[in-house]
């Protein structure tokens, strides 16, 4: 149980709901920072006004799942206020409080340091990034699906990555009936790729390896679907980068080739929020009732 603790949630999207439900059942006390456009009560919970909440007695505060901007700007879809996270909050705080969100960049950095402050990030576990995995690939093939006038079944697929999100992507594609090969640099991954029955390639020879390609779907975080890239794929190619912004494909190119690409992060918050939002507020649970 989380009795006697002050929580901050600031912004975001419908995965915010399913962690209030669960945090307010769990006996905590929220403050809710940019939710008064929504219909919905919580029991233990009370809409307030960033300049309204006491951050001197708040135990922990949530972010949504970007974080920040660069300037410090919280997003949230439940509210037309401006909602700014700065160092001057921060330092208002007591010095076991700590901030969670869903990733980080370089603004949330610097004034996590200055105040002294912990700062987790949810989609670094490697629990959280596999069980998003599974709306991640839904929404993969949904978009798939959508873009393109063949089957999945029988198609070639290039999966970029074989990390967490990169395994199940590959995977699933595979059961649906692609052709799918899968590139990655460490030679124990391409260990794994062989071994899961899909071809494995050195990344180094991606400009050789997408000649054939119905389907690209990037997830790897720095530009590897460059211009050179683009330019050996078919005209039909459809590429869906599910890298963090700004993903890992050169846009601007696919686009003046006539090369389809999407940009695609944050899939489960789109298409599927609810479970989404169920695996953040399990996970943050366990998190802070091993804090209190």
């Amino acid at each position: 149980m989380l009795t006697g603790m002050q929580i901050a949630v600031l912004g975001g999207d419908a995965r915010q709901l399913e962690i209030i439900r669960k945090l307010t059942e769990l006996d905590a006390k929220l403050s809710l920072v940019g939710f008064e456009q929504l219909d919905h009560a919580f029991t233990g919970a009370t809409k307030e006004k960033l300049t309204e909440v006491n951050f001197s007695e708040v135990d922990a505060i949530i972010l949504p799942v970007p974080g920040t901007s660069l300037d410090g700007d919280v997003d949230t879809i439940f509210s037309n206020e401006k909602i700014k996270i700065t160092e001057e909050i921060l330092m208002q705080a007591p010095s076991h409080c700590v901030v969670y969100s869903g990733i980080t960049n370089r603004y949330l950095d610097d004034i996590i340091q200055s105040s002294n402050k912990k700062l987790v990030q949810l989609f670094e576990r490697d629990d959280v990034a596999i069980y998003n995995s599974i709306p991640t690939v839904e929404g993969t093939i949904m978009m798939a699906i959508q873009h393109t006038d063949f089957t999945i079944h029988g198609s070639n697929v290039t999966v970029l990555g074989l990390g967490r999100v990169g395994m199940s992507v590959a995977r699933t594609f595979h059961h649906l009936g692609a052709r799918v090969k899968v590139g990655a640099r460490k030679s124990e991954h391409l260990a794994r790729i062989s071994e899961m029955g899909l071809t494995p390639f050195h990344l180094d020879d991606l400009q050789n390896e997408v000649n054939d390609c119905d389907i690209c779907i990037n997830t790897i975080p720095v530009l590897i679907v460059t211009a050179n890239v683009i330019a050996k794929m078919p005209s039909h190619t459809l590429v869906i980068d599910l890298a963090s912004k700004p993903g890992g494909t050169d846009f601007r190119y696919a686009e003046k080739r006539g090369v389809k690409a999407l940009l695609a992060p944050g899939l489960p918050g789109i298409v599927a929020p609810k479970t989404a939002g169920q695996i953040l507020a399990n996970v943050l649970s366990q998190l802070l009732e091993g804090d209190k």
